[in-house]
């Protein structure tokens, strides 16, 4: 697809890219072996001003349309799933929340930092008992004179245990179902009562700490409420479609590092005589995996350009989304066949490639709930 980028588009990738080849890939072993959160690289990729990508620079954002955006996440996944974990939940979910919903004053103190990246954003919407099906969520938002008293827990929350900026969602009215949902804005360092239970230890997405977190008693001013009580449902439904697009990005910057690093070890490993890739079946499988690449990049430009215009994108967000998360377990499977026995060791990048995309087929909509969206978008 390079052909249709602008020289913009072509410049941000490149600068990313170079970025990645240089900082990141040399750490994302290391990154996977201790799960600790490069802070370092995120001071890194804040100076470059990939904390903010497509948000407008009154707001000290980078200013980038939604494909440069894309692009940009996709050469930070292919660094790093974890890292692409930690820009996709703080711009995408948190950040988004705040750029949509905040008024201006929020956007000026708390959007602003995001996009510096002074704050690291979370987005914390799941619950034990309520994934999927958000209004089952617990947790209650009471107002108390001019404050709201919050109650409950979250789970799966994204830089949960890192974050300067939580948006939470919480019920403010515990009868009205979905239009009972609000969301506001947490601070944990200054909120009495926030609590981080701990960390997740998961298969793949280390570097991101996945974290749950409690709520006693946590009072916050009015002022930090987004929008009007009983938005929050329709603010988590609208910022995940737009979430979805990147984390098909994230999906095809894992599948492409499978392709490059399956290209390399089939032209320099060589059986019966001759480098792998001479034999027909390894070519199919390279071609079968560019091919799944390719398709899955046209679907998230697709999303991001009915984005930029304005149009309705629901539908092929959860098309991008499905098919790149899916295809990204796919070619990053068909990486370690081509490795081999090597492949399914730590000696190579493959098996944590493997690990990483797993995960795009569960987070911000499994496959199962998006091809229900999908379904219903075409029965309308």
């Amino acid at each position: 697809m390079d052909f249709s980028l602008t020289a913009e588009q072509r410049q941000i990738r490149d600068m990313v890219a170079e970025f990645v080849d240089e900082e990141v890939k040399p750490r994302a072993a290391e990154i996977d072996e201790t799960d600790e959160f490069p802070a370092d690289l995120v001071d890194q990729m804040a100076e470059l001003g990939l904390m903010g990508m497509p948000f407008p620079e009154e707001y000290d954002g980078a200013g980038l349309d939604y494909h440069s955006y894309a692009i940009g996440l996709e050469e930070i996944a292919r660094g790093s799933g974890g890292l692409g974990t930690i820009v996709a939940a703080h711009t995408s979910l948190a950040g988004n929340m705040l750029y949509e919903y905040g008024d201006e004053d929020q956007k000026q103190e708390y959007l602003a930092a995001l996009n510096r990246g002074d704050d690291i954003g979370a987005f914390a919407l799941s619950e034990p008992g309520a994934g999927s099906d958000v209004p089952a969520m617990e947790t209650t938002a009471e107002k108390d004179g001019d404050a709201y008293v919050l109650n409950g827990g979250k789970l799966w929350i994204s830089n949960g245990s890192v974050a300067d900026t939580v948006t939470v969602f919480a019920k403010t009215d515990e009868d009205a179902g979905p239009k009972g949902v609000s969301s506001f804005v947490v601070r944990p360092e200054d909120d009495d009562g926030f609590h981080v239970e701990g960390t997740e230890h998961k298969l793949g997405d280390k570097g991101c700490p996945t974290a749950e977190l409690r709520f006693d008693d946590m009072r916050i001013p009015e002022d930090r409420i987004l929008g009007e009580e009983g938005d929050g449902f329709r603010h988590a439904l609208e910022t995940l479609n737009g979430g979805r697009i990147t984390i098909a990005a994230r999906s095809i910057g894992l599948a492409r590092a499978a392709l490059e690093d399956s290209l390399e070890y089939a032209q320099d490993r060589e059986q019966f005589d001759q480098p792998i890739s001479e034999f027909q079946t390894i070519q199919h499988k390279l071609a079968d995996m560019d091919t799944k690449i390719q398709s899955a990049k046209l679907l998230m430009h697709d999303a991001a350009d009915k984005k930029i215009r304005g149009e309705d994108f629901i539908k092929t967000a959860a098309q991008a989304k499905l098919h790149a998360s899916e295809i990204s377990r796919e070619v990053t499977n068909e990486g370690i066949q081509i490795h081999g026995g090597y492949g399914y060791t730590t000696d190579f990048e493959v098996e944590r490639y493997y690990r990483d995309a797993k995960l795009n087929e569960i987070y911000e909509g499994t496959s199962e709930v998006l091809r229900n969206t999908i379904a219903q978008r075409l029965l309308e």
